[in-house]
């Protein structure tokens, strides 16, 4: 019995560890870049690693039960959709700053953005300048304006996220409780465990992102706004880098593909 709370215990610890790859950390930073609030940000953290155990859990004891093979394409590919994955999220944090920076830089001295709408009387076009108050917030993407009030989107993302992440890394985990635990009950344990871990330490990390984006959105927003770019930025560099390492270093699409499960 001892034996098996060690093993726990280990799963646990591990689990939190995996939640601080960068990677995942890197993902998780572009959905919490615009979230100020922590218990909501915790909450996508939570989803995120519901996504991660589900995805663990499912090709884990698939592995250890059924003794799968995870083919060599197969397993580059599911990696490959890590990387799919962290492109798209940087293109969507960049694309969202690009966009309020032409409103950004239109303004008065008063902090006002100046329109102008042509109007016609008599056969007379003329305009009519005036001004708004810029919005507080950085502008989302064009998901998040569609969907960001329907709360089933906000922790649906985050998920979908998770189940990815997931998948590259589901071989890896069952692979080393294969070679460490004999016991196939005490495996499937340790896969559920090493996964509640992986949930907790999401869930800390996403607050302390929160936390940190909301002390500086109150002392600068601008600076705020370029922490999310950055963010962008930092995702679309990471995924194209680990793209270039399955095509090309790994070789995905060549012959002589190799493999191993990290």
């Amino acid at each position: 019995m001892i034996g098996l709370f060690s093993i726990l215990a280990v799963g646990f610890f591990l689990g939190m560890r995996h939640a601080t790859d960068p990677d995942h950390v890197i993902a998780v930073t572009t959905i919490v870049s615009n979230q100020r609030n922590s218990m909501r940000a915790a909450l996508i953290g939570a989803f995120w690693g519901l996504g991660h155990t589900v995805t663990i859990f499912i090709v884990g004891a698939g592995i250890i039960l059924f003794n799968l093979v995870i083919p060599v394409r197969l397993g580059l590919s599911m990696e490959l959709s890590v990387a799919v994955m962290l492109i798209i999220l940087g293109v969507v944090n960049v694309v969202a700053f690009l966009r309020a920076t032409p409103a950004a830089s239109i303004q008065t001295d008063h902090s006002e953005i100046v329109h102008s709408h042509a109007h016609s009387h008599g056969g007379l076009v003329h305009t009519h300048p005036h001004s708004h108050e810029p919005a507080s917030e950085a502008p989302l993407n064009w998901l998040d304006r569609t969907f960001g009030r329907n709360s089933l989107y906000q922790y649906l993302r985050p998920f979908v996220i998770g189940v990815v992440h997931g998948l590259a890394g589901s071989a890896a985990v069952a692979l080393l409780v294969l070679g460490t635990i004999r016991n196939v009950h005490w495996a499937i344990a340790y896969l559920l465990i090493f996964g509640v871990g992986t949930i907790a330490g999401m869930m800390l990390i996403t607050m302390s992102l929160a936390s940190a984006f909301r002390v500086v959105g109150r002392a600068r927003q601008k600076f705020s706004q370029r922490l999310a770019f950055a963010s962008g930025l930092l995702s679309l560099g990471f995924g194209l880098f680990v793209a270039y390492k399955i095509c090309l270093v790994y070789g995905l699409f060549s012959a002589h593909a190799h493999w191993t499960p990290q």
